[in-house]
């Protein structure tokens, strides 16, 4: 990877590796959501892939075929994804702003996200844990678009 990448390159520049090195494994885009009626409603439930231990997809090379809502992120589409958290590294170089003072590019490990409360809670259940009528009762946040 090429030194301090991020400060130099747009999203559209970034080799695979650089790409991928961006994400900073919150799990936030793994969180369930919906949309409709001009707003997007986030809840404390994860994807069946989603590790919440490791804040990790389970089966990350194969996520796109086993869950058909997972969203790819490219360079066209990240402008589109209003439900990105204002976190995200994507977004966050895509509108010209610079990394969090604690992304692992910067601090060089994970620890301080989870302390800071930036990952998805180690105890979120999965989807298929949660009926839908329930699905109510972790509703974490409400965003107009």
């Amino acid at each position: 990877m090429r030194a301090d990448f991020w400060e130099h390159y747009s999203l559209a520049e970034l080799n695979a590796k650089e790409w991928e090195a961006l994400c900073d494994g919150c799990g936030q885009c793994c969180l369930v959501r919906t949309e409709g009626k001009g707003e997007v409603r986030v809840f404390n439930i994860t994807c069946e892939l989603f590790d919440a231990q490791q804040s990790r997809c389970r089966d990350y090379q194969h996520r796109f075929e086993q869950v058909p809502h997972c969203h790819p992120l490219t360079p066209s589409n990240v402008p589109l994804y209003t439900w990105l958290p204002e976190t995200c590294a994507y977004r966050r170089l895509e509108q010209g702003r610079s990394l969090e003072s604690w992304h692992p590019l910067i601090t060089g490990n994970r620890q301080l996200m989870r302390k800071l409360g930036i990952t998805v809670h180690p105890d979120a259940p999965l989807n298929s844990q949660v009926p839908r009528h329930k699905r109510h009762q972790h509703l974490i946040k409400v965003k107009n678009i």
